[in-house]
């Protein structure tokens, strides 16, 4: 933990944190002194993840399964409650691909993205209000001040920009910037602020040389192929004027320029973490 612990006393609850992005958000966020609530659709790595910020001097507990089943919200946001006493901040980084172009594309996976990447950060968002109003009413009443909490929405620049095989993912991206400023203005009054980062080549399972990763991906019983060609992602490098691929480190960095007092007088902004490229 560092010296000057910046979310000490935050408690933070972090969508798909038991791999890649999401578990160096975690370790950056409790890095900081900020209470974690992990989340991972298998119960190892989200326990990994725990113990690895435990180990480190925080305090963090596991919610594992998928973001996408019905309950999953009210899950998540209690397990902050009862664990930590609240919740102060909120980033929805949980996701996958499932990309084919659009004439065979299949309501499924369809659905199935618009479901993770959309659909789950708005019941996660609905599920988390009572208790942020609540806790804004009880400061209020004592005359205490209000807090600034958090709000971190994560999209894509294929959300700015599009990107071909990937019409499902592209919508649910998209969403996320109208959400993203939609919130802002709903919970402004709560001294909430609500920012998206959009990722761009980030290196991750997802994103891996396909003929280095195992190929795919286990979700809900699905085997969903990711991986990208080596050819492809030397030209998507090309492309970036930093001239490499992201780390899980640098996107983590940009979440947390989010979740920092820092940044407490922006809200409604999407920031993309991409090494200069924009889709």
């Amino acid at each position: 933990m560092s010296q000057e612990a910046k979310l000490a006393g935050k408690v933070a609850l972090i969508s798909g944190s038991g791999r890649g992005i999401g578990r160096e958000i975690a370790l950056k966020l409790a890095s900081e002194g900020a209470k974690i609530v992990v989340n991972d659709l298998d119960a190892e790595p989200a326990e990994q993840t725990v113990a690895d910020i435990a180990a480190a001097g925080g305090e963090a507990v596991a919610c594992h399964g998928s973001v996408s089943e019905p309950d999953f919200a009210q899950r998540f946001v209690e397990t902050a409650v009862e664990k930590f006493g609240g919740v102060d901040i909120i980033v929805n980084n949980a996701g996958y691909t499932w990309d084919t172009v659009i004439q065979k594309m299949t309501d499924e996976q369809w659905d199935a993205i618009l479901d993770v990447h959309l659909k789950a950060p708005f019941r996660i968002l609905r599920a988390a209000q009572p208790v942020i109003s609540a806790a804004v009413k009880a400061a209020q009443a004592v005359g205490e001040p209000v807090p600034c909490r958090k709000v971190v929405n994560i999209s894509s620049v294929a959300g700015l920009s599009g990107n071909a095989g990937q019409a499902n993912y592209s919508a649910a991206k998209a969403g996320v910037t109208g959400l993203t400023k939609t919130l802002a203005k709903e919970w402004g009054r709560y001294n909430v602020t609500v920012n998206t980062v959009a990722f761009g080549l980030i290196k991750t399972r997802l994103t891996e040389n396909s003929a280095d990763s195992e190929g795919t991906i286990e979700v809900a019983g699905r085997e969903i192929k990711v991986g990208i060609s080596q050819a492809l992602l030397s030209a998507a490098e090309q492309m970036i004027p930093l001239g490499r691929q992201g780390t899980p480190q640098d996107a983590a960095n940009a979440v947390y320029l989010f979740c920092s007092p820092e940044s407490d007088y922006i809200s409604a902004q999407t920031v993309v973490c991409g090494g200069g490229f924009n889709g």
